[in-house]
């Protein structure tokens, strides 16, 4: 009975598989035929299973993974984003949940460039304040805090972030957003400004466009003679009395009430300050109070700013 079968000699180099290490009997009888005198001269051969075209199927030669640590050298070139550094092994470990030490714990593979130095794929013009503070705890001037505190992020070194939120200014920074968290509407409110001034300079083709901006602080619309009846910021009014003073100034964008030290300046600073930090020119000026009047003696008295943002 004629039958077809491959063999594999495992003789000579082994892990490859060669057309000299295959080797296909076209007919077999019993047990006996080429194959078996073939390995009575030394080979030893592994039947594989083969296609209905007539050829072999590949063999596998990829061997079980296992856990490899790569070990790297006690002092460590590094290259950032194209910058160049040395530093030891044991200060890119300094901290042990940071992301440096993970990349250097010899469980995963780190590219290397042409010279052989280990390539962090990241801008390295701060990667040296980072390197210091690992060293030994250095904090980088106040210029370059908040540029650190952004690589200190990325690297997930947390000690270091911590100590750039306690210092200026990041320290400031931490009052300011308490502040600001008294408004959850803030940048939904910086955004429509933005999205009003674009706008408006488009549509009239204009270098610079104007809003109106209110900014108040007290929730009670008064005039100046009832000032004397009212010592807090809250008043207690039934549900019919509040409704009576809800009111919408005639305003592109407003701010407030809140109930803080904070005055309207300290807001007017916020928004000037966080619209400037996006590269948005802007000036304002009081232009007068909204002066609706509400009910009895009652008049709205919030102060109304034109925005001027300039494009360009």
């Amino acid at each position: 009975m004629g039958c077809k079968v491959a063999f594999v000699s495992h003789r000579g180099r082994q892990g490859g598989l060669s057309l000299s290490n295959l080797f296909t009997q076209s007919s077999c009888v019993g047990t006996g035929g080429d194959g078996g005198e073939m390995a009575s001269k030394g080979h030893s051969f592994q039947p594989i299973a083969v296609q209905s075209d007539g050829y072999p199927k590949a063999l596998s030669t990829r061997q079980p993974l296992r856990d490899i640590t790569i070990e790297f050298p006690e002092v460590v070139p590094l290259n950032v984003g194209g910058m160049y550094f040395t530093t030891r092994l044991s200060t890119l470990r300094r901290y042990e949940d940071t992301m440096l030490a993970a990349m250097f714990s010899g469980r995963h593979y780190i590219p290397t460039d042409a010279e052989g130095r280990y390539f962090i794929d990241r801008d390295g013009t701060y990667f040296g304040d980072i390197l210091n503070f690992l060293r030994s705890g250095d904090l980088p001037p106040r210029e370059r805090v908040r540029a650190v505190y952004k690589e200190a992020q990325y690297y997930s070194i947390g000690p270091l972030l911590d100590h750039l939120e306690d210092v200026q200014p990041l320290k400031g920074e931490k009052v300011r957003q308490a502040f600001l968290g008294l408004m959850p509407y803030y940048k939904d409110h910086l955004e429509r400004i933005i999205e009003i001034a674009k706008l408006r300079a488009v549509q009239r083709k204009a270098r610079f466009a104007k809003l109106k901006v209110c900014v108040f602080k007290e929730e009670m619309p008064i005039t100046p003679y009832e000032c004397p009846h009212f010592n807090s910021l809250r008043f207690e009014r039934s549900e019919s009395e509040a409704k009576l003073f809800e009111h919408h100034c005639e305003v592109d964008v407003s701010f407030g009430p809140w109930e803080a030290v904070a005055d309207v300046y300290d807001l007017l600073h916020c928004i000037v300050t966080d619209l400037s930090d996006r590269g948005i020119t802007v000036d304002h000026q009081c232009i007068g109070v909204c002066d609706k009047h509400l009910i009895n003696h009652y008049y709205c008295k919030r102060p109304i700013y034109e925005f001027k943002i300039t494009w360009w």
